[in-house]
């Protein structure tokens, strides 16, 4: 009987990499093109997570859906303008890229599964060297939204991993209930855009407050 991999999969905006200050700058710039009232910086950071067409039907409950998509569009414009013109950091959180080289050396399969587009993943994995440790890489482009299970489900079957031996690692509860829709463990970073009573609301086993503590949590099972 073939055992399955251990799979490691990770949330990149928020659990990864700090981008939140790019994200409500572009948000407010595509909301500027459109001549509306940018939303408050909580109110983006609410949405991160989600993909973008959903994000705008969040914002804007009641607009219509092909205007959601037109500003969907507007915030991919402007976050390629910010790209061109240096405008974009996405820091790694401390810790990341150490903690990634250590799963990678124990043997675990690694996996992002994010609101980002193919582009965006790549280019800011690319940018702090750390994208040959993963070997699935599920965004936006290919999948539903988050909560629906489809980028979890799509990494375990590219990782040979199963749901007893994979664990989500996330910073919002759109994350959390990925995980428990997809039936795999669901870890909880506080350093992220959601709170930990969020995070714990849709259903995370544990939050971890640190590095540290994320890899005795990820590696306990």
């Amino acid at each position: 009987m073939t055992t399955a991999n251990r799979l490691a999969l990770f949330d990149c905006d928020g659990t990864l990499v700090d981008s939140q200050h790019d994200i409500v700058e572009a948000m407010n710039r595509c909301f500027d093109a459109a001549k509306l009232d940018p939303p408050t910086r909580l109110q983006t950071l609410a949405v991160i997570g989600l993909s973008l067409p959903q994000a705008m039907a969040r914002l804007l409950p009641d607009a219509e859906r092909h205007f959601h998509d037109h500003l969907a569009e507007q915030y991919k414009l402007a976050f390629q303008h910010m790209r061109r013109t240096n405008g974009v950091s996405e820091p790694l959180y401390p810790g990341v890229a150490d903690l990634i080289g250590r799963l990678a050396d124990a043997g675990w399969m690694l996996g992002v599964a994010t609101g980002k587009s193919d582009r965006g993943l790549n280019l800011c994995l690319t940018t702090h060297g750390i994208i040959d440790h993963f070997i699935t890489l599920q965004t936006a482009d290919r999948h539903p939204s988050k909560p629906h299970p489809s980028m979890a489900l799509q990494a375990m079957a590219d990782a040979g991993a199963a749901p007893e031996t994979t664990v989500m690692i996330g910073d919002t509860s759109y994350d959390m209930e990925m995980a428990h829709n997809a039936g795999i463990r669901a870890l909880g970073v506080n350093w992220g855009y959601h709170s930990v009573s969020e995070l714990r609301q849709a259903g995370a086993h544990a939050v971890a407050v640190d590095m540290a503590e994320l890899e005795r949590h990820i590696t306990a099972s």
